[in-house]
């Protein structure tokens, strides 16, 4: 079976989730991993142009891409260009007797489904959902190059913002530090930011955080915002919606601070602190740095 993985790049190259969904594509079957060159920024209409050129001249049976905003996007338009079957959001994949099997959670993470679809296909896939083994390398890459007067599309340009602060992105961060209602205002955030800088960790933040504006959407973790993956999550004055953990659950260690000790948060946490996060979080930040400063 003849498998492709559809490569996304950072400002540090690949990102995780390409390494992910390219060793997926290996263990799955005879694997290429594509990238589109030629633009100097996404745009829809030529890159799936260019892909589906390729993929009607050498027919694949599975395209792979990443479920991330480029990636949804790409994978759905694909998948209707090609008019192949499309399966979106997959946290595992078997593919067998010419059919694709994936599963995926649904209803904020209170129900898992499983969803057949026939070969070929396209099937976007979460960050995180394979495991990466330490000191991957980058597979190597087949270009295609992209014609960008093949296909207009009139759209109006903005300048991106996420990389100011110069912060490891939510959906690539393997440790994250979050803040809920319990951190009582934007004012405090200086806190959490010390601690997330201390870590190399990128910054989260609840549904309730971002409503009120003390935090920008793009650090929103839960079902309406960013689903992540990292070894480390720490949630500091959250309680735990439901809506929130089907954002996070995934992650391999959770350690929540919440005063609350019925906090639902701690149904999931891995280690709890009932306690005020305004005495654990100095406290602890303090002993981060001593260690650092003992390694």
């Amino acid at each position: 079976m003849k498998v492709w993985s559809i490569v996304e790049r950072g400002p540090a190259g690949q990102r995780r989730v390409s390494l992910e969904i390219a060793a997926k594509a290996q263990e799955l079957g005879e694997s290429k991993a594509i990238e589109v060159t030629g633009l100097e920024r996404y745009s829809p209409l030529p890159v799936v142009a260019a892909i589906a050129a390729k993929a009607k001249a050498e027919s694949p049976d599975l395209i792979l891409v990443a479920a991330t905003p480029i990636g949804r996007d790409l994978g759905a338009r694909l998948a209707a260009r090609l008019r192949w079957a499309y399966a979106s959001e997959a946290s595992g994949i078997v593919a067998e007797g010419g059919a694709v099997t994936i599963t995926r959670t649904m209803y904020a993470g209170k129900v898992r489904a499983t969803v057949r679809a026939s070969l070929p296909a396209v099937v976007s896939v979460r960050p995180g959902a394979f495991t990466l083994p330490s000191g991957t390398a980058e597979p190597a890459v087949e270009t295609v190059a992209a014609e960008a007067g093949a296909e207009k599309l009139a759209f109006q340009r903005f300048e991106p913002t996420a990389a100011a602060s110069g912060r490891i992105p939510l959906a690539e961060a393997r440790v994250v530090v979050s803040g809920g209602r319990g951190l009582r205002g934007p004012e405090n955030w200086k806190m959490v930011e010390e601690l997330a800088g201390l870590l190399g960790a990128a910054l989260g933040a609840s549904r309730a955080v971002t409503d009120a504006g003390w935090r920008p959407n793009e650090e929103q973790v839960g079902q309406t915002g960013r689903t992540v993956t990292p070894d480390l999550y720490i949630a500091l004055g959250i309680s735990g919606a439901i809506q929130h953990l089907a954002g996070m659950t995934s992650s391999k260690v959770i350690v929540a601070v919440n005063k609350d000790p019925e906090a639902d948060i701690f149904k999931v946490a891995d280690y709890g602190v009932v306690g005020d996060v305004f005495e654990f979080l100095p406290a602890f930040t303090a002993e981060v740095k001593k260690a650092k400063e003992r390694a």
